[in-house]
């Protein structure tokens, strides 16, 4: 058998939950507030009770001067131990309960005192100033122990001064008092104590829930994954409080959706303007994998409400995966218009081979020129009206996976683009769009046609695409232009609703747009107007001196 491992000691400290380090603190807090309460009110309670021992006292005093005929008795009269002064002074001491009320002379001898024996002596403590005709109050030890004392000067009726009386409480009740206030006020604070413990309790139970539990160091280690998490991975994250407001974004949010961290407190549409992603983020569209277009971008989004009402959304850009996928339909597209040309180039050349047998020598030759120039035609006619090389390639691919398709794809004659674009790849973005959704929609239907327009309107270039299709009905003709949205159902490899989305929000970064209507022949015509989209023509003088290069060039 393995040895009993050692019992491993519990270390003593602070508790590792977030519940008992803040119920404890709390509880520290309130009774560190307590005690402290405690003792700054029984500091001014026991001054105040002295005060009041020492106004008591004066107040005693002054009506003890105030007698009638005190001082004339005084004068009058020897100390002694039962004399009218001494007399008097014990009625008033009996009666407002002192510790004892003396009356001396200005000698400073006693003429009355609580033990007769110190009748006719001289007082303990000094009563020059007294004499001299001031009130004192104060605490002071006396042949009768601590009192709180009170000394008035004592007059005749002419208000010279004869003497003094001087009256003592006894500290000891003052004391008591101060001992007695002490229960009820403990009795307070404890109850108050109680109170605190209690709703430390309950606070701490609620942060107990809200941080499930959890330590201060897991709640560290949690914040510092969770800025690793944000920060390293590549999607696009979202966080919004229940207020609709951003709280977070990560640095692959900020890129995709073009902004900074001054978004970070401000509403979707305040941040990103009105349109589907701020849509998409505020929840008024909800789904999985929701398309929307940011800028040239594609985004697919998906958003989740969190327990405290609010909302984290993720991004991920698809801008790649749907110009691959739309590649992807080209290639497909490409590769049956060459499965289909193989079929026909055999077919060609099974007859020119019946030909050549035939000996029919001048019939092949008129053959082969009929099948080169048609294509080479087609390719002619495309490069003559759109000098751009990479718009005029598209088109003539186009018009080949058209025929294949059996659909007849036609450059109009009012066709006529310089070779002056600001963005070629976006117009071959534009024109791709539309012409394959002409293609689509056209496909099957007999005397299937699209026609494509592109001219030039000083730097404006404008396009229009026409087909022979079933049309868009115009209730639709403005929600097809939204992210996501299509009728026919997407390929495994990728979504539809994109191209269209795209094509207006290239437009629109130009400055133009996009409107769809019937054609003549009952189909849909897209145009798109694109301001700015060609560069000024240069002068005639350049334009020479540029032919003339080039030819010096070829001749060379």
């Amino acid at each position: 058998m393995s040895p009993t491992p050692p019992a491993r000691r519990r270390r003593l400290g602070l508790p590792r939950r977030v519940f008992s380090q803040v119920l404890l603190m709390q509880l520290a807090i309130a009774a560190g507030v307590a005690v402290l309460a405690t003792g700054l009110f029984l500091a001014p309670l026991s001054h105040q009770l002295d005060d009041q021992a020492m106004r008591r006292a004066l107040a005693i005093a002054e009506t003890t001067a105030q007698q009638p005929g005190l001082a004339h008795e005084m004068l009058t009269t020897p100390p002694t131990v039962d004399g009218p002064v001494q007399r008097t002074a014990e009625r008033i001491r009996r009666a407002t309960g002192a510790e004892y009320v003396v009356v001396l002379d200005w000698r400073g001898v006693r003429w009355s005192h609580t033990d007769p024996r110190q009748v006719g002596r001289h007082v303990s403590t000094d009563p020059t100033q007294a004499l001299a005709g001031r009130e004192i109050m104060q605490i002071d030890e006396g042949t009768l122990g601590r009192t709180a004392r009170g000394k008035v000067p004592l007059r005749d009726s002419h208000g010279a001064i004869v003497g003094a009386v001087s009256v003592g409480i006894p500290y000891d009740s003052v004391r008591a008092r101060l001992v007695s206030a002490i229960p009820g006020l403990l009795a307070y604070a404890g109850g108050a104590l109680a109170v605190g413990a209690l709703a430390a309790w309950l606070v701490s139970r609620r942060v107990q829930r809200q941080t499930r539990d959890l330590a201060f160091s897991d709640i560290a280690a949690l914040l510092a994954e969770r800025e690793a998490m944000l920060h390293g991975i590549r999607e696009g994250v979202v966080a919004l409080d229940r207020d609709g407001r951003i709280r977070l974004l990560n640095d692959e949010a900020q890129r995709l959706l073009g902004i900074g961290e001054e978004a970070v407190g401000r509403s979707p549409d305040e941040a990103l303007g009105a349109g589907r992603t701020a849509d998409v983020l505020a929840g008024r569209v909800t789904g999985a994998d929701l398309l929307t277009v940011r800028g040239h971008r594609v985004l697919v989004a998906n958003r989740m409400p969190t327990d405290d009402g609010g909302a984290v959304a993720t991004l991920r850009d698809r801008t790649e995966l749907e110009r691959l996928g739309r590649e992807l339909d080209s290639t497909r597209g490409l590769i049956d218009a060459l499965r289909a040309q193989d079929h026909e180039h055999a077919n060609r050349m099974h007859t020119l081979l019946g030909l050549l047998e035939l000996e029919m020598y001048e019939d092949a030759v008129e053959f082969v020129g009929e099948v080169v120039g048609d294509h080479r035609a087609t390719s002619e006619q495309v490069a003559e009206k759109v000098r751009d090389p990479l718009l005029a390639a598209l088109l003539v691919g186009k018009a080949t996976v058209a025929a294949e398709r059996g659909v007849a794809l036609w450059v109009s004659d009012a066709t006529r683009l310089p070779d002056r674009l600001v963005d070629p790849q976006g117009l071959v973005t534009v024109v791709g769009n539309l012409v394959d959704n002409a293609l689509d929609a056209v496909a099957g239907t007999p005397h299937a046609r699209v026609e494509v327009e592109l001219r030039a309107e000083g730097r404006t270039a404008v396009l229009t695409v026409r087909d022979t299709g079933p049309g868009i009905p115009p209730e639709q003709r403005e929600l097809i232009f939204t992210e996501g949205w299509s009728t026919k159902e997407p390929p495994a490899h990728r979504k539809r609703g994109i191209g269209l989305s795209l094509v207006r929000r290239l437009a629109e970064r130009q400055g133009g747009g996009v409107t769809v209507g019937q054609a003549d022949g009952g189909g849909a015509e897209f145009t798109v107007v694109l301001p700015e989209a060609l560069t000024e023509p240069e002068p005639a003088p350049a334009l020479a001196a540029r032919a003339e290069t080039a030819a010096e060039e070829e001749a060379g």
